[in-house]
């Protein structure tokens, strides 16, 4: 089954060989259908793309990046057993409230999945969920930090973070806040009258950087470039609060 002509969809394409298409979903874009089945997701777009196209995993609405998509039931299979297995390397980049030195930091705080996208962490009945860590970039009020989840709990990375008083920029529902120019250019910032300030980034600032598997004898390595709105964070983080 073919492809219809779909350029949306193709502009977000980083590779694409017979078996699998490798997307860098924009934020606020659901990977699979949300329950009212309003608005475009990923899945939608990739199986008017390619019809035999199945989204392998996901990722938060809000979160950009690195999405795997299996052209055909063989690859999409191959993909979720090297999920399961924990054998896909992940790594997200994150920029987090406050300057911490995380060298390899390993969080491992069971998380227990409370339905409706509410998580928790619990040491009794949650599952098993490991995050490593690593600082790449200090600033004044603001670090950049390497993120690798072992596990995929819903809202792993995030979780973890917060209880290292470390949460995302932006990431409210675990009181990260977001980040206005106003903060960290003290000085000349005007503001235009009667306008109300935006925040730099409209969500919260995380973003799936790199993939790394196999499938079978071939190796796969992407890295997602990073999008509009992060690179304007790490800019205005590098210009004013350095």
């Amino acid at each position: 089954m073919g492809k219809s002509k779909y350029n949306k969809f193709e502009e977000l394409i980083l590779h694409e060989d017979d078996n699998l298409i490798v997307i860098n979903k924009p934020p606020f874009l659901a990977s699979l259908d949300e329950r009212e089945g309003e608005g475009l997701s990923v899945h939608r777009q990739a199986k008017q793309y390619y019809a035999e196209a199945q989204v392998c995993h996901r990722l938060d609405k809000e979160t950009s990046g690195l999405l795997l998509i299996a052209k055909n039931p063989e690859t999409y299979r191959a993909v979720s057993i090297e999920f399961e297995r924990r054998r896909v390397a992940k790594t997200y980049h994150a920029v987090i409230e406050g300057t911490h030195i995380f060298e390899d930091l390993l969080v491992d705080l069971p998380i227990l999945n409370m339905g409706n996208k509410n998580v928790t962490i619990d040491r009794a009945n949650g599952k098993r969920a490991e995050t490593y860590f690593k600082s790449l970039r200090y600033f004044k009020h603001y670090t950049l930090v390497e993120c690798r989840p072992i596990t995929g709990r819903m809202h792993q990375i995030r979780i973890h973070l917060a209880t290292q008083r470390a949460s995302i920029a932006g990431d409210e529902l675990y009181k990260g806040k977001p980040v206005f120019l106003s903060q960290i250019k003290k000085r000349g910032f005007t503001m235009g009258k009667g306008r109300e300030e935006e925040p730099i980034m409209k969500r919260f600032a995380l973003h799936a950087r790199e993939l790394r598997f196999a499938l079978g004898e071939k190796q796969y390595h992407f890295e997602a470039p990073y999008p509009k709105d992060f690179a304007a964070l790490l800019k205005q983080l590098e210009k004013y609060d350095d």
